[in-house]
């Protein structure tokens, strides 16, 4: 059977711990490859390739570096469908969302491709008295990435790209769930020009993990998962002295208002709730229907759409949905569904009840999209990060009452309000204790020239994700201060200069 290594220094390194984890085709249940775990002496070789092509990747002028990366922007753009095939055939969701999926990471490699301008400093001439003082941005060292399996290509490129811009070199860690993407994309980056151990792959579980927190050559990490692993990231990278982005869970929240746009508010939901089979951190999990009337037009019309959704594995081009990523994880969502019956809401729509019936696809970890009503604040469906195509609608009075209710949560990802009216739209949008806000956009992903990042429990550290904020959070900033002594200079000269 294939065995998924690592890529470091510019070539394959087979993982020599012993130590492997299957890989699936989701949407099969069947085995297709193994993943190397790594151990803490392979992260520490990728760390001594990462450090000893710092030196020179430093060096290079932040043009050079640009070119590089333009030409990596190019074998992307001409190996997309390849990639998306890899990406279905590992996580399961739909060809077109892996498109989609590459699409929004070229956007930030795009966005790198003009870090010389951000990397500019400021001057301030006569500080004092003949005495001028500037700054420049210099990069950190060695930095590393951990990345999701609900995002296998995109995510790291939120990171990577930004880090190498700003003269850092790179060590990914990707989800040992859906790993051949990253090598992929490793071999392009080779291919692009960019010098070997600028960027590396270590393959692994926690023991990987922890080698890169606790490694003293380590500047800072990237992390991007559930809550409870980002806590424990940003705790044990502070506490070995690194800077650490960790972004967690997200119960996202679209508010319906009585005078929204009905049609426009079902069509974002169904993609927002159902697409990657809700697999997304940005995914609506929630709809709050603000009056009894429009609570049951959402309703009606949720109904209507799931009992025509098309699932199926990913390779299909009319599929809509695809399965979820484990066995485990299907059954965890299951799990989430008999709380919500248990605790009182009323399940309009059981996803349980899908039987995939495609032949070769019968063992496949399909789940149907289920839809709850009458859910309540108490309620753990409510509570917690599901991350499957479970959608909950919580009924409220009126505005107040919803705005009170996504501001109570411990999330604060992304959230949305559908409405015709300018006045709710303003007062939510500065009012909603969230990181990222959509007005009638139903998945209020900014672009790369943005940051995207969450508050309260969905972030721990200061800065997020890529745009301005990811040159900050990858450069550190030096101000320098100059004063020159006078009387060097001395008066006119008209003897030809000689080399006396």
């Amino acid at each position: 059977m294939h065995i998924i290594n690592n890529y470091i220094d510019g070539k394959t390194v087979k993982i020599s711990s012993g130590r492997t984890s299957d890989v699936f085709n989701p949407a099969s249940g069947k085995i297709i490859a193994k993943v190397g775990l790594s151990s803490t002496e392979e992260v520490d070789f990728a760390v001594a390739k990462a450090k000893s092509a710092f030196e020179s990747w430093s060096k290079i002028t932040p043009l050079k570096r640009s070119r590089i990366m333009n030409r990596f922007r190019d074998l992307l753009e001409q190996n997309t469908d390849e990639m998306a095939a890899l990406i279905s055939r590992e996580h399961g969701k739909v060809h077109s969302d892996a498109l989609g999926e590459i699409i929004r990471g070229l956007e930030v490699v795009e966005f790198a491709c003009g870090a010389p301008h951000l990397l500019k400093g400021e001057m301030s001439e006569n500080v004092g008295t003949d005495i001028d003082s500037h700054s420049l941005r210099q990069p950190l060292g060695v930095v590393a990435g951990i990345t999701p399996f609900n995002f296998p290509a995109m995510v790291p490129m939120w990171m990577f790209p930004i880090a190498l811009a700003c003269g850092n070199t790179f060590i990914l860690k990707p989800s040992e769930r859906d790993p051949s993407i990253a090598i992929y994309y490793a071999k392009l980056m080779t291919e692009a020009g960019f010098p070997d151990g600028v960027f590396n792959v270590v393959q692994g579980d926690k023991s990987a993990v922890d080698g890169l927190l606790k490694h003293p050559d380590i500047k800072a990490v990237s992390f991007v998962g559930s809550t409870p692993i980002a806590k424990y990231i940003y705790k044990i990278g502070s506490a070995h002295g690194k800077r650490v982005q960790a972004l967690g869970g997200a119960k996202n929240h679209m508010l319906v208002m009585p005078d929204a746009d009905m049609e426009a508010a079902v069509n974002g939901l169904m993609g927002a709730a159902y697409g990657s089979a809700g697999e997304r951190c940005m995914a609506i999990s929630v709809v709050i229907a603000v009056g009894d009337d429009v609570a049951e037009k959402l309703k009606k019309a949720i109904t209507s759409r799931l009992s025509s959704l098309k699932i199926g594995p990913g390779t299909e081009p009319n599929a809509e949905m695809g399965p979820l990523i484990t066995q485990q994880h299907l059954e965890r969502v299951e799990k989430y569904i008999d709380s919500g019956v248990n605790q009182g809401a009323e399940l309009v729509v059981d996803g349980r009840e899908f039987k995939m019936d495609k032949e070769g696809y019968e063992n496949g970890f399909f789940l149907g999209g289920t839809f709850f009503d009458n859910v309540t604040s108490e309620m753990k469906i409510y509570k917690e990060e599901i991350f499957g195509p479970v959608l909950s609608m919580v009924r409220v009075a009126d505005f107040e009452e919803a705005v009170k209710l996504i501001n109570n949560h411990e999330f604060g990802n992304g959230t949305s309000i559908f409405t015709r009216d300018g006045d709710s739209a303003r007062t939510f949008a500065h009012n909603i204790q969230a990181g990222m806000v959509g007005i009638n956009i139903p998945i209020p992903v900014p672009m790369a020239f943005h940051s995207f990042g969450g508050w309260k429990s969905s972030l721990f550290g200061t800065n997020h994700m890529h745009g301005t904020d990811g040159i900050r959070f990858y450069t550190q900033l030096k101000t320098i201060t100059t004063k020159w002594p006078k009387g060097i200079r001395s008066g006119n000269e008209f003897i030809m200069p000689t080399m006396d």
